[in-house]
C-alpha cells in the first residue's frame, strides 16, 4: 500500500493550508463563534469555487471525482485553522449519504447544489436520551396519504440553524426507522442554538406536524440504521482527520511557546518535564496520524476498514484531549483565557469527542465487531 501523497494530493494539502492561514486566522473564528450564523459565508463561497465542496463526489454529479485521502487533506486543514463551516455536516455526512443511498433523481439534484456551495444539510439523528444508535429513535413519522407527519425532537443537530434541509430519522413503524430529506424552513420546524463548549452550531430541531412527501424517503423505508452505520465509519475517519490537524498545530504552538517563555532565567522548553510533556504528545500524534493515512487508503482500495475507522475515532478522541490539555497546562494561565489561542483547541477537542460516537461507544464497536469474527 502506497501512502505517499500524489503530486496532486500535496497541492491540495498545502494550498488549502494557505488558504485557511488567510482568510481563517484565529481571530476571524472567534468572532465567527459569536457570531448568530456561526460561519462565513463568504468563505464556504470561496470553499465551493476552490473546488472542496465538491471533491469527493463523481463528476457526474457536479464533483471532481476524487479520492477519499482528497478530502481528508481538506478535513486536516480545516481542523488545524478550527475553521467554523457546515464542511462536516453537508459534506461529509449528508453528501456521503445521499450519494450512498439517495436516488438518482436525489443524486442529480442534491449533490450539484452542495458542490456549489448552494446547499447546506444538517442530519438531525440525536435526540434527548443521547443514544447514538439509530434504532433509538422517538420521532414519528405517520403516513397520511401520499405524505409523512413526522413529529418529535431531535438535538446537537449541526449546523441546523443555516441549513436548507434536513436528513432526519423518525420511526415509521414499531421497529422501522426511516431516513427522510426535510425542507429545513417551512413554518413547522423550529429551530434552536445550543450553547456548547465549542461555539459550533449545535441546535435543537423541534418537528411539530412536518408534512413529507414519499418521494423524499432516502433509500428505503426501514433501512435509516444500515445507511447511517455505513456513513458514519468514513464520517468518524474524516473527523478523526480534522481532530489530527488540531492536535499537530498545538504540539507546534506549544513547542514555539517553550522557546519563549523564561523561567528561572532559561527557556522552559530546557526543563525535562516539558520535554516529556512534548514527546509524548508528539507520539500521541504521530502514531494516529500514520494509522488515519493508512484507513484513508484502505477506503480508496474499497478495503473493509470499519473496524479500523472505530478503533481511530476513539484513540483520536482521547489523544486529541490530552495534546490538547498539556498544551494549556504548559502556557499557564494565560492558556486557559478567551485571548489564549491554545484554549480554543482544548475546547474544540471537547466537544468533537462526541461527533460521530465517543471513546466507550467506538470501543464496544471494536468489541462487536471482533466478536461478529470469532468462530464459535
Amino acid at each position: 500500500m502506497d501512502l505517499d501523497l500524489s503530486p496532486e494530493q500535496k497541492l491540495i494539502k498545502d494550498e488549502s493550508v494557505k488558504f485557511l492561514k488567510k482568510e481563517c486566522p484565529y481571530s476571524v473564528v472567534k468572532e465567527l463563534e459569536e457570531s448568530e450564523a456561526g460561519f462565513s459565508a463568504k468563505m464556504w463561497g470561496k470553499m465551493a469555487e476552490l473546488g472542496w465542496l465538491g471533491l469527493c463526489f463523481p463528476k457526474e454529479y457536479g464533483g471532481d471525482g476524487g479520492e477519499f485521502l482528497d478530502m481528508v487533506l481538506i478535513a486536516e486543514a480545516l481542523g488545524s485553522a478550527l475553521c467554523p463551516s457546515p464542511f462536516f455536516s453537508t459534506v461529509v455526512q449528508c453528501g456521503s449519504l445521499i450519494l450512498e443511498s439517495g436516488s438518482e433523481d436525489q443524486k442529480m439534484d442534491l449533490i450539484p447544489q452542495i458542490a456549489n456551495g448552494k446547499l447546506i444539510i444538517g442530519l438531525a439523528q440525536y435526540e434527548e436520551d443521547g443514544s447514538y444508535h439509530v434504532a433509538d429513535a422517538h420521532t414519528t413519522a405517520k403516513l397520511f396519504g401520499e405524505d409523512y407527519i413526522l413529529n418529535g425532537v431531535k438535538l446537537f443537530v449541526m449546523d441546523a440553524n443555516i441549513a436548507d434541509k434536513f436528513l432526519v430519522t423518525a420511526k415509521t413503524a414499531k421497529n422501522e426507522i426511516t431516513l427522510f430529506l426535510v425542507d429545513a424552513r417551512v413554518p413547522e420546524i423550529t429551530v434552536t442554538k445550543l450553547p456548547t463548549i465549542g461555539k459550533d452550531n449545535n441546535c435543537e430541531v423541534n418537528l411539530n406536524g412536518v408534512k413529507v412527501s414519499k418521494n423524499n424517503i432516502v433509500g428505503s423505508l426501514g433501512d435509516a440504521e444500515q445507511i447511517i452505520e455505513k456513513m458514519n465509519t468514513k464520517a468518524a475517519t474524516a473527523k478523526a482527520a480534522e481532530m489530527l490537524g488540531g492536535c499537530k498545530v498545538c504540539i507546534d504552538m506549544t513547542a514555539a511557546y517553550t522557546k519563549e517563555r523564561q523561567q528561572y532565567g532559561k527557556p522552559i522548553g530546557g526543563f525535562q518535564v516539558i520535554q516529556h510533556y512534548l514527546a509524548n504528545m508528539l507520539i500521541a500524534y504521530d502514531t494516529n496520524h500514520e494509522y488515519l493515512f493508512r484507513i484513508a487508503c484502505k477506503i480508496d482500495a474499497g478495503e473493509d476498514f470499519a473496524i479500523d475507522a472505530y478503533a481511530l475515532k476513539a484513540n483520536v478522541n482521547e489523544a486529541y484531549k490530552y495534546i490538547s490539555e498539556r498544551g494549556v497546562q504548559i502556557h499557564g494561565g494565560i492558556g486557559t483565557t478567551r485571548e489564549g489561542d491554545i484554549g480554543l483547541y482544548y475546547r474544540k477537542a471537547k466537544a468533537n469527542e462526541f461527533l460521530c460516537g465517543d471513546t466507550e461507544f467506538f470501543y464496544d464497536k471494536v468489541f462487536e465487531k471482533l466478536m461478529a469474527g470469532t468462530p464459535g
